[in-house]
């Protein structure tokens, strides 16, 4: 099934960004999209607006009961000038089960990828060039009907709403760089039956103490452990976490508390087809600090849609930093972000078939 929106272009374009000095998230394009769903009448009135603040009322029920979720993905221009999104069906799919675990309504995945293809082809001239640049694509649910009384609510917004990205981490010279990474052992992320698996935004509101933590620590992110022994390693902040340890790259299996990350998912499929003993399993954290102690810990990495591949370069326990083979960027991290970037930027051929011409 096709689709198609109204487009309202703005009537007073803003000025594009510097792409030699832009920001994470910062700087936001001309337009975004809009669609709206009522029980009984399912999605309708999609369209493309200029970028501008929404009307909502107080007693909007996402303001109280947390009803709301969000995705991330990116666009990227190549050298002869064409754009491209990365596996944007598996966004899709995911937007999907974060939407049936908050109760809100399914989005089919056609009307998700012509959203957003629509709205990026729009807006194909915000799309920076420059090496590590990119046009970040969020979309997002909430429950914007009035009311006070914990239930689901009948009526929601879906949004998209692109921005112009630099690096997500601002680290000297801008390219590929070891972060330290504290590990968390007090507060949790999710538990089993909670909502760890779908993208909604208390996950990311509730981890803001245990990061801001970890930068009182003089640390980039946090790793999460298991919320029930706070022994198995789990995710790193907002990205999948991976272990290299002597010839098995081992990352935490999908049990109801790890986002399956587009990345983390494409980083494992590419190990699987080089020939690479990769391992969806449950691993100690004590074991990865024997594994540092005895040599046998080469790499430790994080993958996410908005960093791509981030080496880690140092640990840092309660009582202990661990540094993570020479504390430098691993042989393997650079290979996997040197392939993915290359497929997302036209650079390398994409012999997955997972780039998707807009």
């Amino acid at each position: 099934m096709s689709y198609t929106f109204d487009i309202q272009r703005t009537l007073t374009p803003k000025e594009k960004p510097d792409p030699d000095t832009l920001k994470f998230g910062r700087a936001f394009t001309d337009h975004m999209f809009i669609m709206e769903y009522e029980t009984g009448k399912g999605w309708h009135n999609g369209r493309i607006v200029p970028y501008g603040p929404l009307n909502l009322e107080p007693a909007a029920a996402v303001f109280h009961y947390g009803q709301s979720m969000f995705e991330g993905m990116k666009a990227y221009k190549t050298a002869d000038g064409k754009v491209q999104l990365f596996r944007p069906y598996m966004n899709a799919a995911r937007v999907r089960t974060s939407n049936e675990r908050m109760c809100m309504p399914d989005i089919e995945p056609e009307l998700y990828v012509s959203a957003v293809r629509t709205l990026v082809d729009i807006e194909r001239d915000w799309i920076p060039d420059k090496a590590g640049t990119s046009l970040y694509i969020r979309p997002l649910v909430i429950a914007d009907e009035p009311f006070l009384g914990v239930q689901a609510a009948d009526h929601y917004l879906f949004i998209i709403m692109c921005s112009p990205v630099g690096p997500y981490y601002d680290t000297p010279g801008g390219g590929l760089s070891p972060t330290s990474i504290y590990v968390e052992d007090e507060y949790v992320r999710a538990a089993v039956g909670g909502v760890g698996f779908a993208k909604v935004s208390g996950n990311y509101g509730g981890s803001l103490k245990a990061q801001a933590k970890a930068k009182e620590k003089g640390c980039e992110q946090v790793l999460w452990l298991d919320a029930v022994e706070h022994k198995y390693v789990e995710e790193i902040g907002t990205s999948n976490a991976f272990f290299v340890i002597n010839d098995e790259v081992i990352t935490a299996p999908l049990l109801g508390t790890i986002l399956p990350g587009v990345t983390r998912a494409s980083v494992i499929e590419l190990l699987q087809k080089w020939g690479i003993n990769v391992s969806e399993r449950r691993l100690s954290i004590d074991d990865v600090a024997k594994a540092a102690h005895d040599g046998s810990l080469k790499e430790v990495f994080a993958s996410g849609t908005a960093a791509v591949i981030s080496p880690v370069g140092k640990l840092m326990l309660s009582d202990t930093t661990l540094t993570i083979g020479d504390g430098g960027v691993g042989e393997l991290a650079l290979r996997l972000y040197d392939t993915l970037y290359g497929i997302q930027t036209g650079a390398v051929a994409d012999e997955m078939d997972w780039v998707f011409e807009v």
